[in-house]
């Protein structure tokens, strides 16, 4: 069984603190007037509410959904650190559903009869216009070397280089520049 209390003891819990502060001191004397004085002080009224099993869940449910996500955005002002490990996460969930796509396409059409042999590949890419080839290039060039370079930086940071506060700027910003180098060199390669 769940139970929930309803308590307005702000009051009563100062009075019950000073109250047996006052009884460990005081002798039985006084022990008349602190009972008077507690019955005086408060005015708590406690209820108390048998729940079923499931009404707990339900509870525990919906105070979850009131939490905020981690990080959450709109306390927290946008940071390389965590900018970075959200791209990369990204750029790895892109690059493998494409690279799985293509290759369950690619070992799938002989058996759904569209034609994605390398020849007929070739022959469709050929045909594209310069600048979609161009933009095709850069969607995967520049996530591709990201999300290496950063991998990198992972690597090092488990040998114990580059983990303060400094290091980690430093080093997220050289990926981004070699991302913009690296990148560019495979866009027009």
């Amino acid at each position: 069984m769940f139970s929930t209390a309803v308590v307005g003891m702000r009051v009563g819990l100062r009075s019950a603190a000073s109250a047996t502060r006052m009884q460990i001191a005081a002798p039985t004397l006084a022990r008349s007037r602190l009972s008077a004085l507690a019955l005086r002080a408060s005015p708590m009224s406690v209820q108390i509410q048998s729940l079923p099993a499931s009404a707990e869940s339900d509870i525990t449910n919906s105070q979850r959904l009131k939490r905020p996500s981690s990080p959450h955005f709109t306390i927290y002002q946008p940071q390389l650190t965590w900018v970075a490990s959200i791209a990369h996460r990204g750029t790895g969930i892109g690059l493998s559903l494409a690279l799985y796509s293509f290759a369950i396409g690619y070992l799938a059409s002989p058996v759904i009869g569209i034609p994605l042999d390398s020849a007929t590949v070739v022959e469709f890419v050929h045909t594209l216009p310069e600048w979609f080839k161009l933009a095709t290039k850069a969607v995967f060039a520049y996530p591709f070397v990201f999300h290496c370079l950063n991998g990198v930086r992972h690597l090092v940071w488990d040998t114990g280089y580059f983990l303060s506060v400094k290091g980690a700027y430093q080093t997220g910003y050289s990926v981004l520049g070699l991302t913009a180098v690296l990148g560019s060199v495979l866009l027009f390669l």
